[in-house]
């Protein structure tokens, strides 16, 4: 791990360690212990408590009595919840885009993401697209508390899609993601929101696959 530059400390900090986690550089579970961060980042343990704080505060980093603070795990129950949840925002957030957003620039930057995704030169760059694609309804919704809700869960939700990218055949949702771009082109809400969720239910079996085998 690089030593940090001065500058915003804990924003670099955090920014490190939890772009570490999402694409299971950490490994979940790991213990995150301050004097070897310190040791590796080259600097002072009060900005990595404050990272760590930040961590805990989004789910990423769990405290526990007499450990520490580790990275999270996940179950099938965690992993029901956070694509539950994840859904209903998207869709939420679909339906008010659809309705209050600029269409042609929408389906403009949805095309931009789905053309990355087919052209991505590996499955980080895949998660990337995917992930940007979805947030042009968020960008487009107009409602920032939607938008500051589905920040709350992006973390988890990254990392359910790094885990869902070292699985074999993690490309071959592209039918439901250019189903998307379908149903915005052709104005229709519904389509879009139905195949988020085929998107989300054809993940989901691989992604508890890996967990079963890592833990």
């Amino acid at each position: 791990m690089a030593r940090i530059k001065k500058a915003s400390l804990v924003d670099q900090i955090y920014s490190r360690l939890r772009e570490d986690i999402i694409t299971l550089k950490i490994p979940m579970g790991a213990r995150l212990n301050v004097n070897e961060l310190q040791s590796e980042l080259g600097v002072s343990c009060t900005p990595i408590r404050e990272a760590v704080n930040r961590l805990q505060q989004e789910e990423l980093v769990i405290y526990e009595n007499n450990v520490g603070a580790r990275v999270l795990t996940l179950d099938e129950h965690d992993v029901r919840e956070i694509h539950e949840l994840a859904l209903t925002l998207q869709q939420a957030a679909v339906r008010l885009a659809m309705k209050n957003g600029d269409a042609d620039e929408m389906l403009e930057a949805i095309e931009e993401q789905l053309d990355r995704y087919e052209n991505a030169r590996s499955p980080r760059e895949g998660v990337k697209a995917v992930h940007n694609l979805i947030g042009v309804f968020y960008h487009q919704c107009g409602n920032r508390r939607l938008d500051r809700s589905m920040v709350a869960i992006q973390g988890q939700m990254l990392l359910l899609r790094h885990i869902y990218a070292e699985c074999p055949g993690w490309s071959g949702r592209l039918p439901d993601l250019t189903a998307v771009r379908d149903g915005v082109k052709n104005q229709d809400p519904e389509a879009v929101c139905a195949a988020l969720q085929s998107y989300m239910d054809g993940s989901a079996p691989a992604i508890l696959e890996w967990l079963k085998t890592h833990e």
